[in-house]
């Protein structure tokens, strides 16, 4: 009865979101997972909660006109999916790259209920975004976008209803030049973006918030195999925010990471990644991660990212983009004896790759557990602005490490209870959808 329930709903998905193969994926996951929650709860399958969850409660698509350098008329498409709001305002990034459609934007969105519901903090999922790519333009034009796409964004958005903040390709000058636009438009300055400027309302430890939230998740993983970061070697894929500061928290922890990556290509420093070197390559001078063997030799870069996993390590944080790790890459991952996955970007391990990881006792941290600091972050700045107060760094990073203690406890809780202990992709599942269903039990069919 639960698989034909499940068939059910997949095909109802499949019909009415064709082509969205991301999206179908992400909702697949979780529908697999709460099966035994349905079972357990018939009110909740009377009351169709998971058919209203997999439908978004509004999407926004928009033409974003601006004028680059040379005065030529562009045209990008905007987005931003506002997926549900039971459990507070809906909340999440906008991502700026070209592969941005509407199916990406959904399965993203998706993930975020979840997530955002494991975090502990009243916010709901959304997400957004467009096809612009900020790679390669000017300041100037980059500005002219955001505000462009502020200038329809800005209608649908609000401290209260739905607050935005980064992701991939929107960094402090994106979320600088929209706040702008925003406060220009609608004469207030409020906490409507998370994201921002220390000198300006944002908030200490966001930017590292991903990466060190990451490491605090795995921590919990690695003590319940009986060991630690020390002495470990750790690869990471991607050179972003999450990556950098996951390697970060994870060198102080004791651990080496010995591989990085972009979307070129990525390099291997076996006396362990340079840090210093890395950020200024990437946040400075916006160059490639190629660059680093010219000051390190000794190091090696292979052109093509893929092949980042066959690098011997014992903790892979997969932080670059979904779909990333495959089933090969799980295999060579076990084959070289790694013993614990914890994943930074959004849904970058396909099903067949976790499969693999959980056939060989690889402990495995789902993104929306394991990656759910940023977002935990986010609704601390946005605590912060409705206080108009402003926290120290130690004091946001204890609460950060605090939410991710209790994410870990309340996935496996809830995998215990269900009767998948030690699943904590089922365990994050079940966990956030009990919240999000009950709360939208409890405010009827709306």
């Amino acid at each position: 009865m639960a698989s034909q329930y499940l068939d059910m709903v997949m095909g109802q998905v499949v019909a009415r979101n064709p082509g969205e193969t991301e999206f179908h994926q992400a909702v697949r996951e979780v529908a697999e997972s709460v099966q035994v929650v349905i079972d357990k709860n018939p009110e909740f399958a009377n009351m169709k909660v998971l058919e209203r969850i997999v439908e978004p409660e509004r999407q926004i698509m928009f033409r974003v006109p601006w004028v680059d350098d040379s005065g030529q008329v562009q045209i990008n498409r905007g987005f931003r999916v506002e997926f549900n709001s039971a459990i507070g305002p809906y909340k999440g990034g906008l991502r700026f790259h070209p592969s941005v459609y509407l199916g990406i934007i959904k399965f993203l969105g998706f993930e975020q209920i979840f997530k955002n519901a494991l975090t502990t903090t009243p916010i709901g999922g959304g997400k957004g975004g467009s096809d612009f790519d900020p790679k390669g333009k000017s300041n100037n034009e980059v500005m002219r976008f955001c505000q462009s796409f502020m200038s329809e964004l800005f209608r649908h958005i609000g401290p209260d209803t739905d607050v935005p903040a980064g992701d991939i390709g929107v960094g402090g000058r994106e979320i600088g030049f929209m706040f702008g636009q925003y406060k220009k438009l609608t004469n207030t300055f409020t906490g409507v973006l998370t994201g921002k400027g220390l000198e300006w309302g944002g908030s200490l430890v966001r930017t590292e918030a991903t990466g060190y939230g990451l490491v605090y998740f795995v921590t919990r993983m690695l003590q319940d195999k009986g060991t630690d970061w020390k002495g470990k070697k750790v690869v990471v894929s991607g050179s972003g925010n999450v990556a950098i500061y996951a390697t970060q928290k994870a060198h102080e922890l004791g651990a080496k990471v010995i591989a990085m990556s972009d979307s070129n290509g990525y390099i291997v420093d076996e006396a362990g990644i340079k840090l210093d070197t890395v950020k200024r390559i990437k946040e400075v001078e916006r160059g490639r991660i190629r660059e680093y063997v010219d000051e390190y030799p000794s190091a090696t870069y292979v052109e093509g990212w893929q092949g980042i996993w066959t690098v011997p390590c014992d903790i892979a944080l997969p932080s670059a983009t979904q779909n990333e790790v495959d089933e090969a890459a799980a295999k060579a991952l076990v084959k070289n004896k790694c013993i614990a996955v914890g994943e930074g970007a959004n849904m970058p391990s396909t099903p067949e790759a976790i499969e693999v990881f959980q056939q060989n006792n690889v402990a495995f941290g789902p993104a929306k557990a394991a990656n759910a600091g940023g977002v935990a972050t986010s609704a601390l700045e946005m605590c912060q602005n409705s206080m108009r107060l402003s926290w120290t760094f130690d004091e946001v990073d204890q609460r950060l490490h605090l939410i991710m203690n209790a994410i870990y406890d309340q996935c496996t809780g809830a995998a215990e209870a269900y009767g998948v202990k030690g699943d904590l992709v089922a365990g994050a599942n079940i966990a956030g959808f009990l919240k999000v269903s009950k709360s939208m039990m409890a405010q009827g069919v709306v």
